[in-house]
């Protein structure tokens, strides 16, 4: 399902024009984005979370180079299914 799919679903099932749900979709996006950004985790309840991971510093190899390089560390974002979103997705 694309964000085109999820934009005709909202519209159908809610009444709203395409155009303002395509801009709060839009919207609801981008503020979860900016929020990882600023390494602040979003909690949906009944959804999920979307949380900020760490990865430590470590040492990989460039084949072929042949040499050793050091990864730093630095942050990943990651999604959480909510246990009753878990449950009925196991179904």
């Amino acid at each position: 399902m694309t964000k085109a799919d999820i934009v005709n679903e909202i519209a159908k099932s809610t009444g709203v024009e395409k155009a303002t749900v395509l801009n709060v979709v839009e919207a609801m996006m981008e503020t979860i984005k900016s929020s990882l950004v600023k390494e602040e985790n979003v909690y949906l309840r009944g959804f999920g979370s979307f949380v900020v991971k760490k990865r430590a510093q470590k040492t990989a190899r460039n084949i072929s180079k042949n040499t050793t390089i050091i990864i730093p560390e630095h942050n990943i974002p990651s999604f959480k299914p909510a246990k009753s979103f878990m449950i009925e997705v196991k179904k």
